[in-house]
């Protein structure tokens, strides 16, 4: 019998792999994302179609239900991207902070080439 989640969880899948897919051909995400969000798709869609899927994972794994499994996998998916985030906020600060120094650089050149030629 099947079960509205599923519907759900399929309806779901789909439409996350064509945004995947528009936003790695408008140039918005890299191949490596377009991967891993499709990977995260495919198994919501095969989770939701075959829930007796997570039971058989979890036994494999040494974990006790099909549920508490796809909850580790999904906290540990959720600390990588924290992660991630994280490590771009930095990079983007020191970007922010080269930028302006030069920026500062080159406005006191400016001021100084323009005192000299008030002086001339």
């Amino acid at each position: 019998m099947v079960m509205i989640y599923q519907y759900i969880g399929l309806i779901v899948g789909i439409v996350g792999i064509i945004v995947s897919i528009l936003r790695f051909r408008n140039g918005k995400m890299s191949l490596n994302m377009l991967l891993v969000w499709s990977g995260i798709w495919v198994l919501l869609i095969i989770f939701s179609l075959y829930p007796g899927a997570t039971s058989l994972l979890a036994s494999v794994t040494g974990i006790g239900r099909g549920l508490d499994i796809i909850l580790i996998f999904g906290l540990i998916g959720c600390f990588y991207m924290i992660f991630r985030i994280y490590n771009m906020i930095e990079s983007v600060e020191e970007e922010i902070t080269y930028l302006v120094r030069e920026i500062a650089i080159q406005k006191g050149q400016s001021e100084k080439e323009e005192e000299n030629n008030l002086d001339d």
